[in-house]
């Protein structure tokens, strides 16, 4: 409805629009349609591919019929007016820049000139634009008023009002009518009267045909075309829907998009080599391994790309999918992919990334002990010629290129395993997945389930509860859903090949129960028994396998013609005894068993017919919702851990609204407790502030504001002495307090935020360990060491590179230097006196200025309010401390530090010509020319990254905090000494 409602109805005239729902439709953000002057009735078309449209609806306009009898003499093909150029992204998102031109449908009011559905090749070629696709019936119409009129006039004409209830209940015979073959194709131009009233098929049929002509021929039939959209007829084929899964619609084979399933692909965290990648990412079906074209989201580390049927999208890139390759879409999948000429895989998985980067290449397994089997470059898969395979060919692991591929003979066979943490020829304990299979929508309580190659893993939670004992074999053409993590054992020994095999959530009156399905890839639903499948197999093949009796499945006075797979009792909902699980219907796949047989008879079994009416739908999308937010607490992890540049906020808000916010809370304080790093647990608790804001939904007064109740104090002292994961245990029993209503939440906000701004400081404090200061000679007394620095301007991104926002969003800022009045604004300047002290002089704007304030410092004191921004010469005593000039706090006093080691104090001016709060960068700037002339001063030497680190730390020390831009800027803009 969304498309329908939010996208194509936009901007339409008053009328009715007729949308059927078996259909899976993606339309642009903006489709443009243009309704001026528009008539009579619109049909909306989506361009296809034409080896789509042989089994569907295509629409046939006038310009196409007149194109193609024009061209016949010329052999010539030329566009007429409703083709237009279009220029547009190579794959339809946001992240590719790469342009292509395409020719598309344009949306003028083109007449249709006939409806042709499941057409020769010649008809639908007729069809076909310039660029080989053809306007597809997608299932939407719109009728202007006069048109919906018209038609709704109809309803009390015999034999028409047998479509009505009062028809019907004035005892008329029913009858059905199609939406486009009875009621839109009257209005095509080039249909005749005759034609359309003898194509019905009873008397009945073509009565009403008759009268539909009547009413409605004479209104005209326009189509619009929608550029960049794709259509899928949702069949009850378990091809069609796994294929839907998977890869992209068939309709839209000619665009150039990927659809995001909501899954994981992890990796075995034993491994040396990726230990850090043991991070769930987002598994991107159609992507082009190397350009990764993702829909909507830039190309980022993390993400999997699985080959898919689809060519790359860039004109340059030349990336090609395996005829072998296959799709998974699995929650929780560490699986190695091999070719189909080895013995016992045959699938190919693509990663994208190995650590960090972005790379692509191809593992694969189940391999000799030494050599290339993959052919070398004859095979579609592979990288290495045949004189470079072989044992001394070795894989270059840290240098592989983006997009390289490299078979599975580059390097020993024990080598691989060693690299993908499994043992040499230790087959018993692998995922067996071959193409085309899908595993999608796993489900487990409170865990991802996950398939993990590697010596005591399978399928199931982490730990030693979750190890398999045998191999997990998925052939090609299968589908798996709604298993929960328990289905590993089950699984274990049954090779799955072209089967559809899922778990519901079923309630019988108020017993709820948890029911499996198997069915064959192949079957067919609703076809006689004598001429249908089960299992892929005749049926009095699978009753001779199994034992199973035709009388078993069906009650004998059931008709011949009604025993289908629909009506078959196959699938056990309950037993008297014993508890029911996967096992009870993964023995049909097996031969004749007794023992199974015997307890499969004395279960209560129900056909899928009965089933449906049963299906508990609440528990179903609540636990696909418990899925989605469990997901959801695995991306916290990832983001936060990986100190990924990705917002938060819209995973909060959900959570809040759907009643997660306790798991995604409990999230945060895990990551904050256990990162050990005071970056990452600032973070995680400025997430949890905005949790709590959420939680108030607008109400409780502002966010800012003090943030010092005596309640929290404790917390905030364990945070403060360097205890992360006690304070953050202490904060999260103390928000327990504060959750009863929309002002305690706030009030929480405000002090999580508190806590967070003591871990940023702590975590910019500790850029002073990044600070080397070397020896230099020291200037003689009376001798000056001046720094004067420019002003600078903010372009973009101010604010950006400081804490706590760089922290969380990342930052970048574009700015300029500039001179005030020609001469540098900013300066500092520094020399050793005689006495033992410390001389802080402000002056007016420039060095010859007349003095503002004098600060003499004789003790240690005088430096003790160095941490008060508003103190006077707070930033001067700050610098002596953090260069270390000045020891603080000390047992030994200022005048016999000063003495010792420098033979006499130091006197410092300042001077700046901006104003206070002008926005110029003017303390932190000062802040860099101070340190960077008392360190010349006091004979000490600093390179530019160790200044900038140490006016970090200055900014900390000093509690003002300051951005890394600005620190920079003054470091790198100072005059030299």
């Amino acid at each position: 409805m969304w498309p329908l409602s939010q996208q194509l109805c936009v901007g339409s005239p008053p009328g009715v629009w007729v949308c059927s729902t078996d259909m899976l439709l993606t339309v642009p953000s903006a489709p443009g349609i243009d309704w001026d002057g528009f008539q009579g009735v619109r049909v909306i078309a989506v361009p296809g591919s034409q080896a789509y449209a042989r089994n569907h609806g295509v629409y046939l306009t006038n310009e196409q019929v007149s194109r193609s009898s024009s061209s016949k003499g010329t052999g010539v093909l030329t566009p007429p007016v409703p083709w237009v150029l279009r220029s547009q992204p190579c794959c339809g998102c946001l992240t590719c820049g790469s342009l292509k031109s395409s020719l598309w449908w344009s949306h003028s009011q083109g007449l249709v000139h006939n409806i042709i559905y499941k057409g020769t090749e010649a008809q639908i070629q007729q069809c076909a634009g310039p660029d080989g696709t053809v306007p597809l019936v997608c299932g939407v119409v719109f009728f202007s008023s006069d048109a919906a009129e018209q038609l709704l006039a109809t309803h009390v004409i015999p034999p028409l009002d047998a479509c009505t209830y009062m028809g019907l209940d004035s005892g008329a015979p029913p009858i059905q009518l199609s939406l486009f073959f009875d009621i839109v194709l009257c209005m095509a131009g080039g249909v005749t009267e005759q034609d359309f009233v003898k194509g019905g098929g009873d008397t009945s049929v073509r009565n009403a045909r008759s009268v539909l002509w009547a009413a409605l021929h004479a209104f005209p039939l326009s189509m619009a075309c929608i550029p960049n959209a794709s259509y899928d007829y949702m069949t009850t084929s378990a091809s069609d829907h796994i294929r839907s899964l998977t890869l992209l619609p068939s309709s839209a084979s000619h665009l150039c998009f990927c659809k995001t399933a909501h899954s994981h692909v992890d990796v075995c965290p034993s491994t040396p080599t990726l230990a850090h990648t043991h991070v769930p990412g987002l598994l991107w079906t159609g992507t082009c391994p190397t350009c990764l074209c993702a829909l909507g989201s830039s190309p980022v580390s993390w993400r999997m790309a699985l080959r898919s049927p689809t060519a790359c999208w860039k004109e340059p890139c030349g990336w090609q999918p395996a005829a072998s390759s296959s799709t998974v879409t699995s929650r929780y999948v560490t699986a190695m992919g091999v070719t189909p000429s080895c013995q016992w895989m045959g699938s190919r998985v693509r990663w994208p990334w190995l650590g960090y980067g972005i790379h692509g290449y191809e593992i694969w397994s189940a391999l000799p002990p030494w050599g290339c089997l993959s052919g070398g470059a004859g095979d579609p898969g592979g990288c290495c010629p045949p004189q470079a395979q072989g044992p001394d060919h070795h894989w270059p692991v840290r240098h592989w290129e983006p997009g390289q591929t490299l078979c599975h003979g580059c390097k020993p066979w024990p080598e691989i395993l060693q690299f993908m943490s499994l043992q040499p020829h230790d087959k018993a304990k692998c995922v067996r997945l071959a193409p085309g299979s899908c595993w999608p929508q796993l489900v487990s309580q409170g865990v991802f389930p996950f398939m993990r190659l590697g010596s005591g893993s399978g399928l199931g939670t982490q730990g030693p509860a979750a190890s398999s004992q045998g191999p997990l074999e998925i052939g090609p053409g299968c589908l798996l859903s709604g298993l929960t993590v328990g289905s590993s054992s089950a699984l274990q020994g049954f090779p799955l090949r072209d089967v559809v095999l899922q778990g519901h959530h079923v309630r019988l009156r108020d017993l709820p129960c948890r029911v499996f399905t198997l069915t064959g890839r192949l079957d067919d639903w609703q076809s006689p028994a004598e001429r249908a499948t089960y299992l892929n197999m005749p049926w009095a093949e699978f009753f001779h396998r199994t034992g199973i009796r035709e009388g078993d499945v069906w009650d004998a006075e059931t008709p011949q013609g009604s025993r289908c797979l629909l009506s078959a009792r196959l699938f056990p909902v309950l037993h008297a005894q014993e508890a029911l699980g996967l096992e009870d219907v993964l023995w049909l796949l097996a031969p004749v068993a007794s023992e199974r047989l015997a307890r499969w008879r004395a279960a209560w079994r129900m056909s899928w017919q009965e089933l449906l009416p049963c299906l508990d739908k609440a528990a179903e999308l609540g636990a696909r919702q418990a899925l989605f937010f469990l997901q959801g607490q695995h991306k916290v992890r990832r983001v936060l851990l990986g100190r990924q540049d990705s917002s938060l906020l819209p995973l909060a808000r959900s959570a809040v609204h759907e009643g997660y916010h306790e798991a995604v809370l409990g999230t945060l304080d895990e990551v904050a407790s256990t990162a050990g790093d005071a970056g990452i647990a600032a973070r995680a608790l400025a997430c949890i502030a905005e949790v709590l804001g959420c939680m108030a939904r607008g109400e409780g007064g502002l966010r800012s504001g003090p943030a010092a109740n005596r309640e929290w104090a404790s917390a905030f002292g364990r945070l403060e002495s360097g205890d992360i994961a006690g304070g953050v245990r202490e904060l999260a029993a103390e928000r327990q307090k504060w959750m009863s209503r929309p002002a305690l939440l706030v009030r929480a906000a405000r002090h999580y935020e508190g806590a967070e701004q003591i871990l940023v400081r702590q975590a910019v404090m500790s850029s002073c360990q990044f600070v080397a200061v070397g020896q230099a000679d020291l200037p003689p007394l009376g001798h000056w060491v001046q720094v004067a620095c420019p002003a600078r301007l903010d372009f973009s991104g101010g604010w950006s590179d400081t804490p706590p926002i760089t922290y969380e969003h990342g930052g970048a800022v574009v700015d300029v230097a500039v001179l005030v009045d020609g001469c540098w604004p900013i300066g500092a300047r520094v020399r050793r006196i005689s006495e033992p002290e410390l001389r802080l002089i402000s002056l007016g704007g420039t060095p010859q200025s007349e003095v503002v304030a004098e600060l003499v410092c004789r003790e240690l004191e005088h430096l003790q309010d160095y941490c008060q921004p508003h103190a006077p010469g707070a930033l001067l005593k700050a610098a002596f401390i953090c260069t270390q000039v000045v020891q603080f706090p000390s047992q030994k006093p200022l005048q016999a530090q000063l003495m010792e080691s420098f033979r006499g104090g130091f006197e410092v001016h300042t001077w700046s010509k901006l104003p206070h709060g002008s926005g110029l960068g003017t303390s932190s700037i000062l802040a860099g020319a101070v340190m960077a002339s008392l360190y010349r001063a006091a004979g000490k030497a600093a390179s530019t990254e160790s200044l900038i680190h140490a006016v970090l730390h200055l900014e900390q020390r000093l509690t003002t905090g300051c951005g890394e831009e600005l620190v920079c800027q003054a470091a790198l803009r100072r005059a030299k000494c």
